[in-house]
C-alpha cells in the first residue's frame, strides 16, 4: 500500500553480485553512511564518472620508449667508437623536445579537468 503524502513515488530497482554488494557497502563505511538508500541516491545524483582519454600518455610512453632506445645506442656506440656523433645528438634533442611537449599537453588537459 502506497502512502499518498510520500516524497519520493518512483521506484529504481537494481540487482548486484555478491562483489558490488560488498564493494558498496565498504564504500558506505568509508564515507560513513547507514543508509544505503541514501547512499545510492547520493551517488546516483551526485556521483562523478571520470572517463580519461589516455592517447596522450600512450604516446608519451611510445616517445619514451623510443627516446630511451636512442640513448641505449648512442652510449653503445660512444663505448665501442670513443665517439658520438652531432647528428645522433640532435635527433635525441628533437625526441627530447617531443616528448616534453607531449608532456605539457597531457598536463595541460588534466589542468582544465573540473571536478
Amino acid at each position: 500500500m502506497k502512502a499518498p503524502n510520500r516524497k519520493r513515488k518512483h521506484g529504481i530497482y537494481l540487482m548486484v553480485t555478491e562483489h558490488e554488494y560488498d564493494l558498496i557497502v565498504e564504500k558506505m563505511e568509508q564515507a560513513n553512511v547507514r543508509n544505503m538508500g541514501a547512499y545510492i541516491r547520493k551517488m546516483a545524483i551526485d556521483g562523478l564518472v571520470i572517463r580519461l582519454d589516455l592517447a596522450g600518455v600512450r604516446e608519451m610512453v611510445r616517445l619514451l620508449r623510443i627516446t630511451s632506445n636512442n640513448v641505449n645506442q648512442i652510449a653503445k656506440r660512444a663505448n665501442e667508437t670513443r665517439n658520438i656523433y652531432e647528428a645522433d645528438i640532435a635527433d635525441l634533442r628533437n625526441r627530447y623536445d617531443g616528448l616534453w611537449n607531449k608532456a605539457e599537453d597531457i598536463l595541460r588537459a588534466l589542468a582544465e579537468l573540473k571536478v
